[in-house]
């Protein structure tokens, strides 16, 4: 962790965590936002696939939701990465993913890190190329989900971004 980020505290969220999730995830005005109570579950039933950051006060000021795949028991899929405004550009998004990639795979095995990313997310490919590269593993790109598969409307393709050999100790 950076001396930026020595006041910050990543671990697992808790399901009170969930309506601050929601409101993060709300506020980035980028990620596609979902019902409040979806956050809450995913705080209570996917905590240990998940971390939230917390300023000095216990505050949450970022999060990653993520699951393992069901037929993929070795793979971590990264659902949403948001960080609060207020503490953007302190590498939060990095640190976090960092750290939940260490703690699921020295925890549950996992070898694999996936996400999707659309083509006009440049911030998300950087993290997650860095990420990659940090932990000198390969990054595949293919696309997962098509336009055409998205019912509302336009939406740019979603871009499977699939990395590993992840170690446990690095």
């Amino acid at each position: 962790m950076t001396a930026a980020q020595a006041d910050l505290q990543i671990d697992r969220p808790r399901v009170a965590d969930g309506a601050a999730l929601w409101r993060i995830a709300r506020d980035s005005k980028v990620l596609d936002l979902n019902s409040s109570y979806s956050y809450l579950l995913w705080c209570r039933d996917f905590a240990a696939t998940s971390a939230v950051a917390r300023d000095g006060h216990g505050v949450p000021v970022g999060f990653i939701t993520g699951y393992v795949r069901p037929e993929r028991p070795d793979t971590l899929l990264i659902w949403q990465v948001a960080v609060d405004e207020a503490h953007r550009g302190r590498r939060l998004a990095a640190s976090m993913l960092d750290g939940l990639a260490a703690r699921t795979v020295t925890e549950l095995g996992l070898t694999t890190l996936e996400t999707t990313v659309s083509p006009d997310n440049t911030a998300s490919q950087r993290l997650f190329a860095s990420f990659a590269e940090r932990h000198g593993a390969r990054l595949e790109r293919e696309v997962l989900f098509d336009t055409g598969l998205f019912p509302d409307g336009p939406h740019e393709p979603e871009v499977l971004h699939r990395i590993g050999p992840l170690s446990a100790a690095r």
